[in-house]
């Protein structure tokens, strides 16, 4: 899949007075896109940040609930840049069924990776066991919500190719006019997820402790609901479809909302339930569920119509104008509808001003990347993020889901907690700074961030590649 791939034909456009790669000179007028490498690359880098660094910087870590911190753009971004690459991609389709195909093979991959990775199966990195209860399987995922966005969108981009005129009409919002259907897509989508949410009776629900770290394991508990319309932790239409469709065993059993100030003192950062905390703090939520996935398709159509734009649009300016235009619009409407209380801003609901808040984030980044790199020609200051991107697979599988340290840490002396990894993260990093938390995010700068980088320019010095 293209947001995961590195050296595809999705990356590759008419760009105007564009920089080639000097080292492998050429005559066409086409060239990489390496403004979408570097986003895809800073992206999978703030993801294993937050991810292995969060912990210790709640400031960086998933908001508790309502807000948006730096962890909270990752899910868009990626999702925004899947879109870009659906569009440069299929800007040609000779044939529908093939391309079709293409898609769907890809789909079952992701959903394939996705449940493997995150579905309960790895343990990694420090418990060294494998193996999942089938009846605590989690369904849902990083992967899947990609793949569940990119199956609808690349299908909206393939089989709406023929009826759509090759070149753009001079008419103003000609570019809206020629791919109405994904807008008309995006419509559905924004009033099928607006209808239930706030429209859905959420009765009340039961769950039973299954967390193995957990004083309470194995106690069953009731939360009170019997509303409509609620957006709060509880008794959301969000974590109501997913229970109805996947059941409440198989849903993820450390959800953020565990860091409220409902649950706990320490919010926004990790600690103990207060004695007084609600049953639900001890409950399971999906946050990449069914009805939130859903509303995550609307971050890909409108990152397709930045990937539109840049086919269509031949002029630098013309592109910058639309894309930060269109991106300053989307961030200013999600602020207006969190701050006025219309629609609060919120991750885990994947709610309409979130959306619109990180689809503004991800226009006005990628266009400044695209500023500095496609038309300033700025490229080795980024290298690094462009190697990241270009094998963007690679370093999700190992680092952000912690496969290769997991691996490390599998040869140990004498204890399983005596290895590698954990002798590099306690002598160089933690006791050089006398600080466990400057120390872990040192780590994860240098010792994750920046050797998987170098590791992803090996790979692509000797043409390596991990593609789906």
């Amino acid at each position: 899949m293209q947001h995961l791939n590195g050296n595809e034909s999705s990356n590759v456009i008419v760009i105007q007075d564009a920089q080639t790669n000097p080292a492998k000179p050429t005559n066409e007028t086409k060239t990489r896109v390496v403004t979408l490498d570097v986003f895809r690359g800073l992206t999978i880098a703030v993801m294993i940040l937050v991810d292995d660094a969060g912990g210790k910087w709640p400031q960086i870590n998933h908001s508790p609930w309502n807000g948006c911190t730096l962890a909270d753009f990752v899910m868009p971004f990626f999702l925004f840049i899947v879109g870009v690459a659906i569009a440069l991609s299929f800007k040609r389709i000779t044939e529908m069924a093939p391309a079709i195909k293409k898609v769907i093979l890809r789909t079952l991959k992701l959903l394939f990776w996705g449940i493997l990775l995150q579905g309960g199966y790895s343990h990694a990195p420090d418990d060294l066991s494998y193996g999942v209860n089938m009846k605590r399987i989690r369904w849902c995922g990083i992967l899947q919500r990609i793949a569940l966005a990119y199956l609808v969108v690349s299908l909206v981009e393939i089989t709406t190719a023929k009826a759509r005129p090759t070149n753009l009409p001079s008419e103003r919002f000609a570019i809206f006019k020629l791919y109405i259907w994904h807008w008309l897509v995006g419509l559905c989508v924004f009033l099928i997820y607006f209808a239930i949410t706030y429209g859905l009776y959420v009765p009340d629900w039961h769950f039973v402790v299954h967390d193995e770290d957990s004083q309470d394991i194995g106690k069953s508990f009731t939360v009170k609901c019997g509303v409509r319309g609620h957006l709060g932790p509880p008794c959301n239409a969000v974590g109501y479809v997913d229970r109805q469709v996947w059941g409440v065993n198989h849903l993820y059993l450390n959800p953020e909302w565990t860091r409220s100030k409902y649950c706990t003192e320490n919010s926004p950062g990790e600690g103990p339930l207060r004695k007084d905390a609600p049953a639900w703090c001890l409950g399971p939520f999906e946050p990449e569920g069914l009805l939130s996935s859903i509303s995550a398709i609307l971050s890909t159509i409108i990152g397709v119509h930045y990937g539109h734009i840049l086919i269509h649009f031949k002029d630098h300016a013309q592109r910058l104008k639309h894309w930060v235009t269109m991106g300053f619009g989307f961030l200013i409407l999600g602020i207006i509808l969190h701050y006025t209380d219309a629609i609060p801003l919120n991750k885990q609901l994947y709610s309409f001003s979130y959306v619109c808040l990180t689809a503004g984030a991800a226009g006005l980044v990628f266009s400044a990347f695209y500023l500095l790199i496609d038309i300033w020609g700025l490229r080795t200051p980024f290298l690094l993020l462009e190697w990241m991107g270009m094998n963007a697979m690679l370093i999700f599988v190992m680092a952000a889901q912690a496969i290769f340290p997991a691996f490390v840490n599998g040869w140990y002396y004498e204890t399983p907690n005596n290895t590698l990894v954990h002798w590099i993260q306690k002598h160089i990093f933690i006791k050089v700074w006398h600080s466990r938390r400057v120390g872990l995010l040192l780590y994860v700068l240098f010792g994750e961030i920046l050797f998987w980088g170098i590791v992803a320019g090996i790979c692509h010095q000797f043409g390596i590649y991990w593609k789906l």
